[in-house]
């Protein structure tokens, strides 16, 4: 799913010589046709998909100039044509998520409502097999780095010298004209892009997390080409992006103390402690002990944070990492963490963040002052002492960004007559006022909510409840009914929490069938 990373070297150039020249000035500036082929991914072959690669403008202003190539999958409507109901276009959030593997996403909708649709998934500028994809350096999420929480001078002193050391190099090994041109506006011009490729003259869109931004700006910027919108785990459009980091962080905290309880529930599989109070203690001394001496040399406090985050965004993975844990704590296992912090962290593959940070540190202008950044993360961490500082660091480079920003889009939905939203009232990444918000700017919406769920962005998914609501709007158009006030117009109670099985000894992996990306996972 990742791009390998060109030499630091050699990067600007092979970069720059892959930003492709426009076709002669007489031909026409409206994109051209996509020319499917086989898939080589075996996901995407298995499933019967069409692959190609769809050339957009890299600034839409000088829509003759250069190129950016777009990679787009597709699995074709399996129903007769009179019952076809158009393309449904997927995004899987970050920013910086791959998107190609969404195009199988319509199997899983009960009922073959899915079958109607041509699905079409993609990799946004930047990202995967698009051309060029973005990496900075690849080795930035590395092993036993600095801790993350600044108490010292001196490790402020070094984060902020990461972070700007990292956008130093993002001004290195990109041309700066593509740096310019990574804002969501970007993107969804490029989604406008392929609609017109694929001649048709509305898009269905399935979005999950970020890809709920890149909805709701679509719908502002071009409402009369919207027929159906899914929007699953909303961004709330009033913080982006410095709010709505922060906002996070209360909430990634929250969830995490929430898995600590479930942790001490089944303290005879996990042994990590019989109340929530006791599981966190645990946790603690690891942060302390690791930070000291690191585990293997490799995990300190660090690389656990980034692990263990991942049992805030899905609840589907709350099993692998209690396992985890469990060995790290009790039998000193510290190569399983080490493949686990690999396969969520990024480490040697940067394109994911790369990509992110280009897209939020021009979609608006970030506070410009470290003493801001500091003050309102210093009292964000006495609420949530676990992920502020992962969150701020992670962000930092905002500071220093080698492209100008823009203003965001003003997200009004008046003009989009159709949206199913749905959100998972704990949800972490975008907390749930976030879907309030944007309901109530979108006349045409109605929202299912799942009380207590802690999960992110994860259906269709196997809760009845809300997939036959999602299958009966795919088919149909139904809607549940709007109710009046800022609420939401529909629950569903969230699947149950996972009942583990005893601590195996199975090596670790990632489960793919989750959506990726900061906002998205």
């Amino acid at each position: 799913m990742r791009r390998a990373f060109l030499g630091a070297g050699t990067a600007a150039a092979v970069l720059a010589a892959v930003l492709v020249a426009a076709p002669a000035a007489s031909a026409a500036a409206a994109p051209g046709s996509i020319a499917w082929g086989p898939c080589s991914n075996a996901t995407l072959a298995a499933a019967g998909a069409e692959c190609g690669v769809l050339g957009v403008p890299l600034d839409y202003s000088k829509p003759h100039g250069d190129q950016v190539q777009l990679a787009v999958s597709r699995v074709k409507h399996k129903v007769p044509d009179a019952q076809y109901q158009g393309v449904m276009l997927t995004n899987p959030g970050g920013p910086g998520g791959s998107g190609l593997l969404l195009a199988t996403r319509g199997s899983r909708v009960p009922g073959h409502a899915g079958d109607a649709y041509d699905w079409i998934g993609f990799d946004p500028r930047g990202v995967g097999a698009s051309k060029p994809a973005l990496s900075c350096d690849p080795n930035y999420m590395d092993y036993d780095r600095p801790g993350y929480v600044p108490v010292t001078p001196q490790l402020e002193r070094t984060w902020l010298g990461r972070a700007k050391g990292y956008a130093e190099a993002c001004a290195k090994n990109t041309p700066k004209a593509l740096l310019e041109n990574m804002k969501t506006t970007d993107t969804v011009k490029d989604m406008d892009s392929i609609r017109q490729a694929l001649g048709q003259r509305q898009l269905n869109f399935y979005g999950y997390s970020y890809g709920t931004y890149l909805g709701q700006v679509y719908g502002t910027l071009f409402p009369q080409n919207v027929r159906r919108m899914v929007l699953d785990s909303t961004v709330d459009p009033r913080g982006v992006w410095y709010g709505d980091n922060l906002n996070q962080d209360v909430a990634f905290d929250k969830n995490i103390l929430i898995w600590f309880g479930w942790l001490a529930q089944h303290d005879d599989v996990y042994h990590l402690g019989k109340t929530q109070s006791a599981v966190q203690r645990v946790v603690d001394e690891q942060l302390l002990k690791t930070s000291v001496n690191p585990a293997g040399g490799v995990i300190g406090p660090d690389e656990i944070i980034d692990v263990i985050q991942q049992a805030s965004y899905y609840q589907l993975r709350w099993t692998l990492l209690g396992d985890a844990l469990s060995r790290f704590v009790n039998k000193g296992d510290w190569q399983n963490w080490k493949s686990l912090f690999e396969a969520f962290g990024g480490r040697g593959d940067d394109n994911g963040y790369a990509v992110y940070l280009a897209v939020q540190c021009t979609d608006v202008q970030w506070p410009q002052s470290w003493n801001q950044w500091k003050r309102d993360n210093w009292q964000t961490f006495a609420k949530a002492p676990y992920f502020t500082w992962q969150n701020a660091w992670f962000n930092a480079p905002c500071l220093y960004w080698p492209a100008k920003p823009g203003k965001p889009t003003k997200v009004d939905g008046h003009g989009v007559q159709s949206v199913l939203m749905i959100d998972e009232t704990l949800d972490a990444a975008t907390p749930f006022p976030g879907s309030l918000e944007v309901r109530s700017r979108f006349p045409g919406a109605s929202l299912i909510a799942e009380p207590g769920g802690t999960s992110h962005a994860i259906t269709p998914r196997g809760n009845a409840c809300v997939d036959t609501k999602i299958a009966a709007y795919l088919a149909t158009g139904a809607l549940p009914a709007r109710l009046p006030g800022r609420t939401a117009d529909v629950e569903c109670a969230p699947l149950p929490q996972p009942t583990p099985p005893a601590p195996t000894a199975t090596a670790a992996r990632a489960d793919t069938g989750l959506v990726s990306g900061r906002f998205a996972g």
